[in-house]
């Protein structure tokens, strides 16, 4: 008897928790990918990114739990680290250091290497999982007014019930379409012109006096910024960021003098006697771009494109693995709700789960003036009001939490904006403005 085979193209976080979605709908969930997937820990050729800093919000990870029961437990055994995103954090906004309560938002610190070797070890394990390494995917296969399989570059065609891609932000996903005849996806870019230099040095508990992670963002006036965070291995990863400008230094002391220049000096002082352990990593990351395939009248049934094929973030902001979990999440529920008109139902709900994420990474990239895309009224004042709740946090925990909850992708962006939060905001600038005077 036939059975239902879906197949994921691209083996990165998002095709892998696409796949774990697919499993409890499909009978067996073939993964494709150009590279052969490594050891857990190591990094993966085809993942240039996963040298650079990379956190999971308290969003990502309790979607994971729910589709791995227990890899939390046994990436902490790996040397992952747990903390409150809040409270063994310094978020430092608008010249000052958000107060520190506990906020219940629980991350995990850890290489992007280990947690997606975690998670490969876990979706592999599955009797209905099976991987093809090595093997470039070309196109889709069309019949009789549905995909029907997966072309390689090869030649040959593996047949399939249901395709998902998840192959990046190359772009091909896209090109596969027009090329059945689709039309493209509205598409939206923000072009900040990115540059950021990762570096690993060795971590001591009493660092920082034990807290595990700075995050110093950028600003208009200086576009330099960085994040240390402490990771598996007794290591701190440190990178250091910039915005229309040079990338900060590869060579370890133009590397400090670079941490120095920053507007704060918790990074350097930080690591200006660590010891380094690893060789520099620099990239370039030109702009953010989103298609909007729920604006598609017309998309191919038996197909649907996933994770950073639908939105690119800037990697800055660490969302993009969280985001991923929660598309695989709403995948889920419409499959559990049928195959018909599937591909509508779940782009309309990954549009709404992308908003979040993409309302912060955007605008607060559209700060910066030389920042290329739609600005208007709303995000100007937008703006300006998160810069009045980053000082009222300082010394409020209503303003921090609420900041927090929306970064960590548990609370819609509007709800910065609750009457409660925006008294404490205008309460706290209030006695602000008279300690200044």
């Amino acid at each position: 008897m036939a059975t239902k085979h879906a197949i994921v193209v691209g083996g990165s976080m998002g095709g892998l928790v696409a796949a774990r979605a697919l499993t409890d709908y499909y009978d067996r969930v073939t993964i494709v990918d150009r590279d052969t997937f490594p050891a857990i820990g190591e990094h993966r050729k085809g993942v240039p990114q996963s040298r650079h800093t990379h956190g999971l919000l308290a969003s990502g990870r309790r979607m994971l739990e729910r589709f791995f029961p227990g890899i939390g437990a046994e990436l902490m055994a790996a040397g992952a680290i747990p903390g409150d995103v809040l409270a063994d954090t310094r978020w430092i906004f608008e010249g000052g250091t958000h107060c520190r309560p506990k906020s219940g938002f629980d991350g995990l610190l850890l290489s992007r290497p280990l947690l997606e070797g975690m998670v490969r070890k876990y979706l592999f394990a599955l009797p209905n999982v099976a991987v093809l390494e090595n093997c470039d995917a070309a196109g889709l296969v069309f019949a009789d007014g549905k995909v029907s399989g997966l072309r390689l570059a090869s030649g040959d065609v593996v047949a399939a019930d249901f395709v998902v891609g998840c192959a990046g932000r190359s772009g091909h996903v896209a090109n596969w379409l027009t090329e059945l005849g689709y039309p493209a996806a509205e598409v939206e870019r923000v072009e900040m012109a990115l540059g950021y230099t990762t570096r690993l040095f060795r971590r001591h508990a009493t660092d920082l006096n034990g807290d595990l992670a700075i995050i110093l963002p950028s600003t208009p006036e200086g576009k330099r910024g960085g994040v240390m965070l402490a990771q598996e291995g007794d290591r701190w990863t440190v990178t250091l960021m910039s915005y229309f400008g040079v990338n900060a230094p590869s060579d370890l002391p133009g590397f400090l003098e670079y941490a120095k220049s920053l507007p704060a000096p918790d990074i350097y002082e930080a690591i200006r006697n660590a010891e380094p352990v690893s060789d520099p990593q620099v990239t370039k990351f030109p702009a953010s771009v989103r298609h909007r395939y729920e604006k598609l009248k017309l998309f191919p049934e038996g197909f649907l494109v996933f994770g950073d094929a639908i939105c690119s973030f800037n990697p800055i902001y660490g969302q993009g693995m969280s985001v991923a979990a929660l598309e695989a999440g709403v995948l889920s529920e419409c499959l559990a709700a049928g195959t018909t008109n599937l591909a509508r139902r779940f782009f309309t709900a990954a549009a709404k789960v992308i908003d979040t994420p993409w309302s912060i990474a955007v605008g607060n990239d559209l700060r910066m003036p030389e920042t290329t895309g739609p600005r208007n009224a709303g995000v100007s004042f937008i703006n300006w009001y998160m810069g009045k709740l980053h000082k009222a946090a300082h010394h409020d925990p209503v303003p921090a939490l609420a900041f927090h909850a929306v970064a960590n992708l548990l609370a819609p962006p509007q709800s910065v904006m609750h009457p409660r939060v925006v008294w404490r905001v205008l309460l706290g600038n209030l006695w602000h403005d008279f300690l200044s005077k």
